[in-house]
């Protein structure tokens, strides 16, 4: 592989990166207007592209320790630090911008993560007390089987006075 190989899974990272963010960008849209019906599909969407990521990211480890090797790095540097190794010309440059952009996608991404979670946890709390104040008082059965409502009054049980 060579730095043309890197240079050329850093764009496709970066491409997903891009998806990623717009896929928890429209998740959150969906969490902000309540349409919880879609919520399931945005979050496989999100999950379908850290999948590809996640692949695209091995594929990135093997290119850079093998740049890196090249450089005279260590295979298993850091991008940054074969970023630093770079010989003098365009390459330095060039990886220099994938990683900065990189970075700035990645704090966008945990900004967004942390927002719509923050959006389903609001949402939890919600349907659960919801929930909990939809629940009037409990009925009972009777002897035969009707259901009817507790009552408050003294109870005789056999056995017992």
């Amino acid at each position: 592989m060579s730095v043309n190989e890197l240079s050329a899974v850093l764009w496709r990272e970066r491409e997903l990166l891009e998806l990623l963010t717009f896929k928890l960008e429209e998740e959150q849209l969906l969490l902000a207007a309540g349409r919880s019906r879609w919520v399931s599909h945005a979050s496989r969407e999100v999950e379908q592209v850290l999948e590809r990521l996640r692949s695209t990211g091995l594929e990135r480890a093997a290119s850079s320790a093998e740049v890196a090797e090249e450089w005279g790095v260590a295979a298993d540097a850091p991008l940054r630090e074969v970023v630093a190794a770079a010989p003098s010309g365009p390459w330095g440059e060039i990886l220099a911008a994938h990683l900065t952009a990189m970075v700035e996608l990645t704090t966008q991404i945990g900004s967004l993560r942390d927002e719509n979670d923050r959006f389903l946890r609001a949402a939890a709390q919600a349907t659960e007390e919801t929930l909990a104040g939809s629940v009037t008082g409990a009925a009972t059965y009777d002897a035969s089987g009707v259901s009817g409502a507790g009552s408050d009054g003294a109870r005789l049980f056999e056995g017992t006075l």
